[in-house]
């Protein structure tokens, strides 16, 4: 069914000079001549059939009908600028927006972001850390990483990174009054605990600790936050390779015994499938996978087929 539109131009006049109640100020913000405003008003209005202001000697007021015309104007128009300014960020310059959890933004990404700014200057580089999974659909993101098992519906799922799992703790602790030769010295020291992961426990049974009370000590919902507090001698933490990986090379954090299980999720890169086609995509998610490949730390990476996207149920995080 055709749409009854009016023209585009008398809509945004209308808008603004109801907005300043001034065919003048209309058109000093239009860049044009308040003949033009008056001119595209009074079409409008006989397109309409109706009046939209009343024109006074020294003020313009809006018509009941006008009035409430206004808004819905106005949020058309909204949408039009926002659909049109998304559209260019869409584009193969401008901005690159990423998003990802805190952590691996705080513990592999930033330190690593430096790279791909060299590589590519034309590119400005946002970064959207949360928790939280976003909708494409509906936030302006580019390329995203999260960790999980790789079932997003309706997003090209690609596994980056896999990792293990082991206790790390303050250089500090290995020479303390308790000093941590075993994993059965665990018993004397507090255990901090990532709860979305591999537990205590599980990691318990691997090493063969009989005895040990795997649930005391505190918990933590930000593993980045659970390396700072073990990096500050606060106790143990069972950690995520791939997190922690940097800390250890500088000597913040040591790595406890030779037990170390592989974890139960990956690191993907994670878009709608067109959006890989476009080159500022690409070029982030290709700079990705050779840092990935770079790092000792992270296990095979590789795309993740439609087949086992389909058939994965785990949780994500």
């Amino acid at each position: 069914m055709a749409r009854r539109l009016p023209p585009l131009n008398a809509l945004r006049a209308f808008e603004s000079a109801a907005r300043h109640l001034s065919f003048t100020k209309a058109a000093e913000e239009l860049h044009v001549t308040q003949a033009a405003v008056s001119h595209q008003i009074k079409g409008l209005e006989e397109w309409l059939g109706m009046p939209l202001f009343r024109r006074m000697n020294r003020a313009l007021i809006l018509t009941e009908t006008g009035q409430s015309y206004l808004p819905p104007v106005r949020d058309a128009l909204d949408t039009l600028s926002h659909a049109t300014e998304r559209l260019f960020r869409m584009d193969g310059s401008g901005a690159l927006t990423i998003s990802t959890m805190p952590s691996f933004a705080a513990k592999w990404l930033v330190m690593r972001l430096g790279r791909f700014q060299a590589r590519h200057p034309e590119l400005e580089v946002r970064l959207h850390t949360t928790p939280q999974l976003v909708d494409f659909s509906q936030q302006d993101v580019d390329i995203g990483i999260r960790f999980g098992a790789g079932n997003w519906p309706g997003l090209r799922c690609e596994r980056l990174m896999t990792e293990d799992i082991y206790p790390v703790c303050s250089p500090s602790l290995l020479d303390g009054p308790r000093p941590l030769c075993c994993p059965e010295d665990l018993r004397h020291h507090t255990l901090l605990h990532d709860d979305y992961f591999i537990t205590w426990g599980t990691w318990g049974e691997a090493a063969g600790i009989a005895g040990l009370d795997h649930a005391r000590g505190p918990r933590f919902d930000d593993s980045a936050l659970l390396l700072q507090v073990a990096a500050e001698g606060g106790g143990v933490a069972l950690a995520r390779g791939v997190l922690v990986a940097d800390d250890v090379a500088a000597g913040r954090l040591v790595r406890l015994f030779d037990v170390h299980l592989p974890g139960n999720y990956a690191y993907y890169v994670v878009a709608p499938p067109h959006y890989f086609s476009r080159p500022k995509v690409k070029a982030f998610r290709d700079w990705l996978f050779e840092e990935a490949a770079a790092d000792p730390a992270a296990g095979h990476s590789r795309a993740l087929s439609a087949a086992e996207s389909a058939t994965t149920s785990t949780p994500d995080a």
